[in-house]
């Protein structure tokens, strides 16, 4: 596995998420509690440039007329069809949905952060 640098500790720490060109494809790379994650620039439904979109939280399952709102600062919403992504895990949040972002490993050493890929 190769490892490609997408940026240093400071500047994901400080703008939370930074996009990168790495094998002539987009990718997004956020700091989400603690841990960095990256995640392909392309929304499975229809390939919009899912990174782009806005970092928020989400309802949350609970009875019925209640809401509830949570995971802040851990969902991100692709600006072209609002579908709902985990950062952390790359789900999509709708129900029964099995569409997923297209993830790749991350690795720290001396301050950079690597992205790792065949």
């Amino acid at each position: 596995m190769n490892k490609y640098l997408a940026a240093t500790v400071e500047e994901i720490n400080v703008a939370g998420k930074k996009i990168v060109t790495v094998k002539e494809m987009e990718i997004g790379v956020f700091y989400i509690g603690g841990q960095y994650y990256a995640w392909r620039n392309m929304c499975p439904h229809a390939g919009a440039p899912v990174c782009k979109g806005l970092i928020n939280g989400t309802t949350l399952p609970t009875h019925v007329y209640e809401y509830e709102f949570g995971c802040e600062g851990q969902i991100l919403r692709c600006p072209w069809h609002g579908w709902e992504f985990d950062l952390t895990d790359g789900r999509h949040l709708a129900a029964d949905s099995k569409a997923k972002l297209r993830g790749y490993p991350t690795a720290v050493e001396e301050g950079l952060i690597y992205i790792m890929m065949a």
